[in-house]
Protein backbone atom coordinates (compact mmCIF):
# COMPACT_ATOMS: atom_id res chain seq x y z
CA UNK A 1 0.00 0.00 0.00
CA UNK A 2 1.10 3.30 -1.06
CA UNK A 3 2.20 5.66 2.11
CA UNK A 4 0.83 9.07 1.91
CA UNK A 5 1.60 11.71 4.64
CA UNK A 6 -0.77 13.90 6.32
CA UNK A 7 1.09 17.12 6.57
CA UNK A 8 0.12 20.15 9.14
CA UNK A 9 1.13 24.01 8.72
CA UNK A 10 2.57 26.20 11.42
CA UNK A 11 -0.24 28.54 13.36
CA UNK A 12 2.88 30.89 12.13
CA UNK A 13 2.69 30.00 8.46
CA UNK A 14 -1.26 30.16 9.17
CA UNK A 15 -1.02 33.90 9.56
CA UNK A 16 0.71 34.48 6.12
CA UNK A 17 -2.38 34.48 3.74
CA UNK A 18 -2.40 32.43 0.59
CA UNK A 19 -2.01 32.92 -2.75
CA UNK A 20 -2.96 30.12 -4.75
CA UNK A 21 -3.66 31.91 -8.07
CA UNK A 22 -0.07 33.05 -8.62
CA UNK A 23 2.38 30.53 -8.60
CA UNK A 24 1.06 27.24 -9.19
CA UNK A 25 4.03 24.77 -9.20
CA UNK A 26 5.13 26.67 -6.09
CA UNK A 27 1.88 27.19 -3.81
CA UNK A 28 2.90 27.93 -0.52
CA UNK A 29 6.45 27.65 -0.84
CA UNK A 30 6.47 29.98 2.48
CA UNK A 31 5.97 26.68 4.32
CA UNK A 32 8.43 24.50 3.55
CA UNK A 33 9.80 22.86 6.79
CA UNK A 34 11.89 19.47 7.30
CA UNK A 35 10.24 16.90 9.08
CA UNK A 36 11.99 15.99 11.70
CA UNK A 37 10.62 12.22 11.91
CA UNK A 38 9.16 10.95 9.14
CA UNK A 39 7.78 7.99 11.14
CA UNK A 40 3.97 6.85 12.83
CA UNK A 41 4.57 9.15 15.75
CA UNK A 42 1.20 10.00 17.89
CA UNK A 43 1.00 12.81 19.68
CA UNK A 44 -0.62 11.06 22.92
CA UNK A 45 2.41 8.90 23.80
CA UNK A 46 0.80 6.18 21.91
CA UNK A 47 3.66 4.25 19.50
CA UNK A 48 1.69 3.56 16.39
CA UNK A 49 4.49 1.14 14.61
CA UNK A 50 1.80 -0.29 12.32
CA UNK A 51 -0.25 2.84 11.18
CA UNK A 52 -3.73 1.85 9.66
CA UNK A 53 -4.63 3.31 5.98
CA UNK A 54 -1.15 3.95 5.12
CA UNK A 55 -0.81 7.38 7.44
CA UNK A 56 2.32 9.07 8.52
CA UNK A 57 1.73 11.87 10.37
CA UNK A 58 3.80 14.87 10.94
CA UNK A 59 6.09 15.32 13.98
CA UNK A 60 4.56 17.37 16.24
CA UNK A 61 6.93 20.37 17.89
CA UNK A 62 6.21 19.46 21.48
CA UNK A 63 7.86 22.34 22.84
CA UNK A 64 5.48 24.30 20.66
CA UNK A 65 2.39 22.36 20.49
CA UNK A 66 2.12 22.89 16.82
CA UNK A 67 3.29 20.40 13.63
CA UNK A 68 5.67 21.47 11.70
CA UNK A 69 5.15 20.16 7.94
CA UNK A 70 7.01 19.26 4.53
CA UNK A 71 6.77 21.79 1.59
CA UNK A 72 2.45 22.48 1.12
CA UNK A 73 2.42 22.76 -3.00
CA UNK A 74 -0.11 21.10 -5.43
CA UNK A 75 1.10 19.07 -8.16
CA UNK A 76 -0.33 20.90 -11.14
CA UNK A 77 -2.49 24.10 -12.06
CA UNK A 78 -5.59 22.53 -12.24
CA UNK A 79 -5.61 21.05 -8.33
CA UNK A 80 -4.05 25.07 -7.87
CA UNK A 81 -7.29 26.49 -9.52
CA UNK A 82 -9.55 23.78 -7.75
CA UNK A 83 -7.78 24.86 -4.16
CA UNK A 84 -7.87 28.60 -4.97
CA UNK A 85 -12.05 28.72 -5.93
CA UNK A 86 -12.59 26.99 -2.81
CA UNK A 87 -10.72 29.49 -0.58
CA UNK A 88 -12.66 32.19 -2.97
CA UNK A 89 -15.70 30.65 -2.01
CA UNK A 90 -16.98 29.98 -5.85
CA UNK A 91 -16.71 26.34 -5.99
CA UNK A 92 -18.57 24.10 -8.38
CA UNK A 93 -19.63 20.23 -8.05
CA UNK A 94 -16.50 19.29 -10.29
CA UNK A 95 -14.38 21.22 -7.51
CA UNK A 96 -16.06 19.39 -4.79
CA UNK A 97 -15.51 16.07 -6.65
CA UNK A 98 -11.63 16.60 -6.93
CA UNK A 99 -11.06 17.75 -3.25
CA UNK A 100 -12.56 15.12 -1.91
CA UNK A 101 -10.05 12.58 -3.96
CA UNK A 102 -6.96 15.13 -2.29
CA UNK A 103 -4.14 13.10 -0.77
CA UNK A 104 -0.55 14.57 0.28
CA UNK A 105 0.32 17.91 -0.35
CA UNK A 106 -2.98 18.93 -2.22
CA UNK A 107 -4.87 17.59 0.94
CA UNK A 108 -2.52 19.58 3.44
CA UNK A 109 -3.75 22.66 1.46
CA UNK A 110 -7.04 21.94 1.71
CA UNK A 111 -6.91 21.04 5.35
CA UNK A 112 -4.73 24.94 5.95
CA UNK A 113 -7.81 27.19 3.61
CA UNK A 114 -9.97 25.00 5.94
CA UNK A 115 -7.93 25.76 9.52
CA UNK A 116 -7.98 29.26 7.59
CA UNK A 117 -11.60 29.81 7.52
CA UNK A 118 -12.90 28.09 10.40
CA UNK A 119 -10.06 30.63 12.46
CA UNK A 120 -11.82 33.62 10.83
CA UNK A 121 -15.19 33.23 12.13
CA UNK A 122 -13.39 31.54 15.64
CA UNK A 123 -10.53 34.14 16.28
CA UNK A 124 -9.40 33.03 19.54
CA UNK A 125 -8.72 29.50 18.28
CA UNK A 126 -11.49 27.90 20.53
CA UNK A 127 -12.69 24.40 20.39
CA UNK A 128 -15.56 23.44 22.13
CA UNK A 129 -15.76 20.58 24.62
CA UNK A 130 -19.02 19.02 25.39
CA UNK A 131 -19.68 15.57 27.55
CA UNK A 132 -21.99 13.37 26.36
CA UNK A 133 -24.51 11.10 28.24
CA UNK A 134 -26.55 8.36 26.48
CA UNK A 135 -29.54 8.88 28.94
CA UNK A 136 -31.16 5.46 26.68
CA UNK A 137 -30.15 2.63 24.20
CA UNK A 138 -33.71 1.64 23.48
CA UNK A 139 -34.06 2.29 19.58
CA UNK A 140 -36.98 0.83 17.42
CA UNK A 141 -34.49 1.24 14.13
CA UNK A 142 -32.52 -1.67 13.49
CA UNK A 143 -30.42 0.42 11.52
CA UNK A 144 -27.47 -2.02 9.30
CA UNK A 145 -24.88 -0.13 10.48
CA UNK A 146 -25.69 -0.40 14.64
CA UNK A 147 -26.03 -2.41 16.88
CA UNK A 148 -27.64 -0.43 19.46
CA UNK A 149 -31.06 -1.97 20.49
CA UNK A 150 -30.03 -5.13 19.57
CA UNK A 151 -32.48 -7.42 20.63
CA UNK A 152 -30.40 -9.47 23.25
CA UNK A 153 -28.89 -6.17 24.93
CA UNK A 154 -29.83 -5.36 28.19
CA UNK A 155 -32.48 -2.31 28.19
CA UNK A 156 -32.16 0.75 30.17
CA UNK A 157 -33.12 4.43 30.38
CA UNK A 158 -31.75 7.05 32.38
CA UNK A 159 -34.68 8.58 35.09
CA UNK A 160 -34.29 12.47 35.37
CA UNK A 161 -33.20 12.50 38.88
CA UNK A 162 -30.35 10.10 38.18
CA UNK A 163 -29.60 12.25 34.81
CA UNK A 164 -29.73 15.99 37.19
CA UNK A 165 -27.18 14.38 39.51
CA UNK A 166 -24.75 13.18 36.44
CA UNK A 167 -25.01 16.35 34.77
CA UNK A 168 -24.79 18.58 38.38
CA UNK A 169 -21.55 16.40 39.23
CA UNK A 170 -19.46 17.38 35.81
CA UNK A 171 -20.77 21.30 35.94
CA UNK A 172 -19.55 21.44 39.72
CA UNK A 173 -15.99 19.13 39.07
CA UNK A 174 -15.03 19.26 35.58
CA UNK A 175 -16.76 22.92 34.73
CA UNK A 176 -18.54 21.55 32.09
CA UNK A 177 -21.65 24.05 30.62
CA UNK A 178 -22.60 22.09 27.07
CA UNK A 179 -24.02 18.87 27.27
CA UNK A 180 -25.34 16.22 24.49
CA UNK A 181 -27.75 13.57 25.14
CA UNK A 182 -28.22 10.87 23.09
CA UNK A 183 -30.12 8.22 22.74
CA UNK A 184 -31.44 5.28 20.56
CA UNK A 185 -34.48 6.50 18.23
CA UNK A 186 -37.25 6.12 20.14
CA UNK A 187 -40.45 8.35 19.81
CA UNK A 188 -43.03 6.92 21.92
CA UNK A 189 -44.97 9.33 24.45
CA UNK A 190 -43.35 7.71 27.40
CA UNK A 191 -39.80 8.30 26.71
CA UNK A 192 -40.20 11.74 24.91
CA UNK A 193 -42.07 12.54 28.16
CA UNK A 194 -39.61 11.61 30.40
CA UNK A 195 -36.79 13.30 28.50
CA UNK A 196 -38.68 16.71 28.25
CA UNK A 197 -39.33 16.50 32.09
CA UNK A 198 -35.59 15.64 32.51
CA UNK A 199 -34.53 18.85 29.83
CA UNK A 200 -37.09 21.07 32.13
CA UNK A 201 -35.20 19.74 35.80
CA UNK A 202 -32.13 20.79 34.33
CA UNK A 203 -33.01 24.15 33.33
CA UNK A 204 -34.00 25.11 36.49
CA UNK A 205 -31.54 24.00 38.40
CA UNK A 206 -28.69 25.04 36.54
CA UNK A 207 -29.99 27.85 34.06
CA UNK A 208 -26.67 28.67 32.24
CA UNK A 209 -26.25 24.63 30.83
CA UNK A 210 -26.63 24.34 27.02
CA UNK A 211 -28.63 20.74 26.32
CA UNK A 212 -28.08 19.34 22.93
CA UNK A 213 -30.46 16.20 21.93
CA UNK A 214 -29.65 13.77 19.48
CA UNK A 215 -32.52 11.32 19.98
CA UNK A 216 -33.98 10.74 16.55
CA UNK A 217 -37.17 11.63 14.65
CA UNK A 218 -40.23 13.10 16.71
CA UNK A 219 -43.47 14.50 15.93
CA UNK A 220 -43.40 18.45 15.61
CA UNK A 221 -45.73 18.51 18.27
CA UNK A 222 -42.73 16.57 20.49
CA UNK A 223 -39.97 18.96 18.99
CA UNK A 224 -41.71 21.46 20.30
CA UNK A 225 -42.26 20.42 23.49
CA UNK A 226 -38.43 20.37 24.20
CA UNK A 227 -37.91 23.63 22.68
CA UNK A 228 -40.27 25.00 25.42
CA UNK A 229 -38.09 23.34 28.19
CA UNK A 230 -35.26 25.65 26.60
CA UNK A 231 -33.44 23.38 24.96
CA UNK A 232 -31.66 25.40 22.05
CA UNK A 233 -29.75 22.69 19.95
CA UNK A 234 -30.68 19.38 18.34
CA UNK A 235 -29.12 16.92 16.14
CA UNK A 236 -30.50 14.78 13.77
CA UNK A 237 -28.15 13.24 10.65
CA UNK A 238 -29.56 12.87 7.22
CA UNK A 239 -26.80 9.73 7.31
CA UNK A 240 -27.21 10.21 3.73
CA UNK A 241 -28.96 12.63 0.97
CA UNK A 242 -29.66 9.56 -1.68
CA UNK A 243 -32.61 7.98 -0.22
CA UNK A 244 -32.28 4.84 -2.05
CA UNK A 245 -29.16 5.12 0.13
CA UNK A 246 -30.32 5.94 3.17
CA UNK A 247 -33.25 3.37 2.85
CA UNK A 248 -30.99 0.46 1.88
CA UNK A 249 -28.75 1.38 5.33
CA UNK A 250 -31.82 2.42 7.37
CA UNK A 251 -34.55 -0.11 6.11
CA UNK A 252 -36.94 1.05 8.60
CA UNK A 253 -36.84 4.46 8.12
CA UNK A 254 -38.11 6.88 5.73
CA UNK A 255 -35.88 9.23 4.04
CA UNK A 256 -38.72 11.85 3.34
CA UNK A 257 -39.46 11.58 7.10
CA UNK A 258 -36.08 12.62 8.49
CA UNK A 259 -35.95 15.61 6.02
CA UNK A 260 -39.53 16.63 7.63
CA UNK A 261 -38.20 16.37 10.89
CA UNK A 262 -34.83 18.71 9.59
CA UNK A 263 -37.33 21.31 8.20
CA UNK A 264 -39.42 21.09 11.37
CA UNK A 265 -36.36 21.87 14.00
CA UNK A 266 -35.23 24.78 11.42
CA UNK A 267 -38.92 26.21 11.38
CA UNK A 268 -39.23 25.90 15.22
CA UNK A 269 -35.63 27.75 15.60
CA UNK A 270 -33.36 24.75 17.11
CA UNK A 271 -30.26 25.31 16.14
CA UNK A 272 -29.70 22.05 13.83
CA UNK A 273 -26.64 20.09 13.44
CA UNK A 274 -26.53 16.75 10.56
CA UNK A 275 -24.22 14.89 8.78
CA UNK A 276 -23.58 12.11 6.92
CA UNK A 277 -21.69 8.45 7.01
CA UNK A 278 -18.26 8.55 4.84
CA UNK A 279 -17.79 4.94 3.41
CA UNK A 280 -21.23 3.36 3.81
CA UNK A 281 -21.84 -0.22 1.40
CA UNK A 282 -23.33 0.99 -1.65
CA UNK A 283 -22.43 4.57 -1.28
CA UNK A 284 -20.85 6.20 -4.57
CA UNK A 285 -18.52 9.30 -4.83
CA UNK A 286 -20.74 11.57 -6.51
CA UNK A 287 -23.41 10.76 -3.34
CA UNK A 288 -20.34 12.41 -1.01
CA UNK A 289 -20.71 15.45 -3.32
CA UNK A 290 -24.54 15.31 -3.10
CA UNK A 291 -24.46 14.73 0.55
CA UNK A 292 -22.29 18.61 0.33
CA UNK A 293 -24.84 20.15 -1.66
CA UNK A 294 -27.62 19.18 0.15
CA UNK A 295 -26.32 19.92 3.92
CA UNK A 296 -24.89 23.98 2.22
CA UNK A 297 -28.64 24.33 1.17
CA UNK A 298 -29.99 24.01 4.75
CA UNK A 299 -29.04 26.82 7.46
CA UNK A 300 -26.74 24.31 10.22
CA UNK A 301 -25.36 25.41 13.21
CA UNK A 302 -23.38 21.87 13.28
CA UNK A 303 -21.95 20.27 10.68
CA UNK A 304 -20.56 16.35 10.96
CA UNK A 305 -19.01 13.47 9.03
CA UNK A 306 -18.44 10.08 10.44
CA UNK A 307 -16.36 7.53 9.02
CA UNK A 308 -17.90 4.07 8.44
CA UNK A 309 -16.92 1.57 11.15
CA UNK A 310 -18.53 -1.79 10.51
CA UNK A 311 -20.09 -2.89 13.32
CA UNK A 312 -19.83 -6.43 15.25
CA UNK A 313 -23.58 -8.35 14.60
CA UNK A 314 -24.81 -5.51 12.20
CA UNK A 315 -25.68 -6.31 9.01
CA UNK A 316 -22.36 -4.38 7.67
CA UNK A 317 -20.48 -6.21 10.23
CA UNK A 318 -18.45 -7.66 7.08
CA UNK A 319 -18.16 -4.76 5.00
CA UNK A 320 -14.91 -2.71 4.92
CA UNK A 321 -14.63 0.48 6.42
CA UNK A 322 -14.80 4.01 5.06
CA UNK A 323 -11.78 5.32 4.03
CA UNK A 324 -10.42 8.09 6.53
CA UNK A 325 -8.23 10.28 4.09
CA UNK A 326 -12.11 11.00 2.09
CA UNK A 327 -14.18 11.63 4.89
CA UNK A 328 -11.10 14.13 6.42
CA UNK A 329 -11.10 15.55 3.13
CA UNK A 330 -15.23 15.72 3.23
CA UNK A 331 -14.75 17.17 7.07
CA UNK A 332 -12.47 20.20 5.41
CA UNK A 333 -14.89 20.81 2.50
CA UNK A 334 -17.82 21.17 5.17
CA UNK A 335 -15.91 23.56 7.64
CA UNK A 336 -15.41 25.63 3.99
CA UNK A 337 -18.98 25.60 3.01
CA UNK A 338 -20.13 26.26 7.09
CA UNK A 339 -17.62 29.32 8.48
CA UNK A 340 -19.43 29.46 11.41
CA UNK A 341 -20.57 26.25 12.25
CA UNK A 342 -19.73 23.66 14.77
CA UNK A 343 -18.07 20.52 13.51
CA UNK A 344 -16.84 17.70 15.83
CA UNK A 345 -13.88 15.53 15.73
CA UNK A 346 -15.62 12.33 16.28
CA UNK A 347 -13.86 9.18 17.80
CA UNK A 348 -14.42 7.01 14.35
CA UNK A 349 -11.91 8.86 13.31
CA UNK A 350 -9.88 7.20 16.39
CA UNK A 351 -11.07 3.99 15.74
CA UNK A 352 -9.32 3.62 12.28
CA UNK A 353 -6.16 5.70 12.53
CA UNK A 354 -3.81 7.02 15.61
CA UNK A 355 -4.23 10.42 16.25
CA UNK A 356 -7.39 10.38 14.16
CA UNK A 357 -9.58 13.30 16.23
CA UNK A 358 -6.37 15.60 15.80
CA UNK A 359 -6.33 14.84 12.05
CA UNK A 360 -10.41 16.45 12.77
CA UNK A 361 -9.27 19.16 14.24
CA UNK A 362 -6.08 20.11 12.03
CA UNK A 363 -8.89 19.86 8.75
CA UNK A 364 -11.08 22.32 10.26
CA UNK A 365 -12.98 20.43 13.20
CA UNK A 366 -13.81 22.84 16.37
CA UNK A 367 -15.78 20.16 18.54
CA UNK A 368 -14.52 17.81 20.94
CA UNK A 369 -17.01 15.00 22.83
CA UNK A 370 -16.41 13.92 26.45
CA UNK A 371 -17.33 10.82 27.45
CA UNK A 372 -17.70 11.28 30.96
CA UNK A 373 -21.34 11.38 31.53
CA UNK A 374 -22.24 7.69 30.71
CA UNK A 375 -22.17 5.87 34.03
CA UNK A 376 -19.86 3.23 33.45
CA UNK A 377 -21.61 0.13 34.14
CA UNK A 378 -24.15 1.25 31.33
CA UNK A 379 -21.65 2.18 28.54
CA UNK A 380 -21.33 -1.71 27.46
CA UNK A 381 -25.17 -1.34 26.87
CA UNK A 382 -24.45 1.40 24.51
CA UNK A 383 -22.20 0.04 21.76
CA UNK A 384 -22.52 1.58 18.35
CA UNK A 385 -19.94 -0.60 16.43
CA UNK A 386 -18.66 -2.75 19.05
CA UNK A 387 -17.89 -3.04 22.72
CA UNK A 388 -14.27 -1.89 22.11
CA UNK A 389 -16.04 1.50 21.21
CA UNK A 390 -13.17 4.19 21.46
CA UNK A 391 -14.39 6.93 24.04
CA UNK A 392 -11.95 9.93 24.43
CA UNK A 393 -11.45 11.29 28.63
CA UNK A 394 -10.50 14.47 29.18
CA UNK A 395 -7.03 14.63 29.23
CA UNK A 396 -6.32 12.99 25.92
CA UNK A 397 -8.62 15.84 24.22
CA UNK A 398 -7.05 18.64 25.98
CA UNK A 399 -3.85 17.41 24.96
CA UNK A 400 -5.30 16.76 21.34
CA UNK A 401 -6.61 20.39 21.57
CA UNK A 402 -3.73 22.06 22.22
CA UNK A 403 -1.52 20.00 19.69
CA UNK A 404 -3.71 21.44 17.06
CA UNK A 405 -3.38 24.96 18.65
CA UNK A 406 -6.90 25.27 19.96
CA UNK A 407 -8.27 26.40 23.52
CA UNK A 408 -10.61 24.21 24.80
CA UNK A 409 -13.82 26.06 26.58
CA UNK A 410 -16.61 24.45 28.60
CA UNK A 411 -19.05 27.07 27.32
CA UNK A 412 -21.19 27.17 23.98
CA UNK A 413 -19.43 28.44 21.18
CA UNK A 414 -22.98 29.28 18.61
Amino acid sequence: MKTVSLQIATEDSERQVLDLSRNTQGILSHQRFRAKNPACAGTSGVSHENCRDGFTPAYLDTQRGHAMTHALHPSDSATAAVLHRLQQGRWDDSDLSSALQFRGSEQAVLFTIARQIRDQSFPDRPAELRSVIEISNICKQRCNFCNIGAPETAKYVIQPNDLLQLVDALYHERGRRVFLLQSGENNSRGFVNLVVASCRLIAQALPDVTLVLCIGNLTREQFRALRDTGVARYILKIESSNPQLYHLSKPHDNWDERKRCLDDLLELDFKVGSGIIVGLPMQQHDDLVADLTFMHRLPLSMVSATVFVPGAGTVYEREPPGDVHTTLNFMALLRIMHPAALMPTTSSLEKLLPDGQLWGLMAGANSLTIHDGTPERLQALFPIYDDKRFRPQDDRLLAIASSAGLRPVNHSLI
